[in-house]
């Protein structure tokens, strides 16, 4: 038997009730109308924050492409399981989160990876709430900044909380060196490669913005999961006849 006949055999392990093959007809349909959303989140409280400063610029990209856009300022934010989840601040966090079709993440690089301030805003935005993803199938372009020399250690480890909270991370990134070499007074970025860079991030974050909106669910669904649900359905069920019959 070749490799072809063997690939063309039924598989045993396979649930075919909940088994769906992807097709080109699943994207069709009306697309979204509304200027594309996208929150943007930075990692420093200090006055002069040189990554809530790149925030800024790539907020203006996005506007001038015709995006809506909402930075959250993490200053008030408590720590996790320091506060609330009804805290204000966490449930405006979480808030715009459900809003964004798109999100930029920018830290500072701090003893190799990103910031705990940060990190603490990721850590307040649940996996799952009600039922609700706030960030499944939502676009994520990563940015970092460093004091130092050129790294890639903060938006390497920007991509890995991406992958984790289940959204779809550009290919492109931008990482900027010595960044208060970068921006002028007024809190500017300096015409160079890295704010071209930017540029090539925040279009390319748009396309796939436009291409993936409207279609997140089905591009995140998950085969193990409807297998799941169905059996969470069934055992509903039998606990109802049981019922019934008692």
């Amino acid at each position: 038997m070749d490799k072809a006949q063997k690939l063309s055999d039924g598989i045993s392990n396979l649930r075919e009730d909940v088994f769906t093959v992807p097709r080109v007809e699943d994207l069709a349909g009306d697309r979204p109308v509304h200027p594309p959303r996208f929150l943007l989140l930075y990692g420093s409280l200090r006055e002069r924050s040189y990554s809530r400063l790149l925030v800024e610029e790539a907020g203006r990209l996005l506007k001038r492409m015709g995006g809506e856009v909402r930075i959250f300022d993490p200053r008030g934010l408590p720590l996790p399981d320091d506060g609330p989840a009804t805290h204000p601040k966490v449930q405006e966090l979480r808030d715009l989160s459900l809003w964004s079709e798109g999100q930029v993440w920018c830290s500072p690089e701090r003893h190799g990876t990103i910031s705990g301030v940060f990190k603490s805003q990721i850590d307040w935005v649940p996996l799952e709430t009600g039922g609700v993803r706030p960030t499944q199938g939502r676009t994520l372009a990563v940015m970092q900044v460093s004091g130092g020399s050129q790294s890639f250690n903060a938006v390497n480890a920007l991509r890995i909380l991406g992958r984790w909270m289940r959204m779809i991370t550009i290919p492109n990134q931008s990482s900027v060196p010595k960044a208060f070499q970068e921006f002028d007074q007024a809190g500017r970025m300096k015409p160079s490669a890295y704010y071209d860079r930017v540029v090539d991030v925040m279009e390319e974050l748009y396309r796939f913005t436009l291409l993936t909106r409207g279609h997140a669910e089905y591009l995140v669904d998950r085969y193990s999961e409807r297998k799941e649900t169905a059996a969470g359905s069934g055992n509903q069920a039998e606990d109802l006849i049981a019922q019934a019959r008692s």
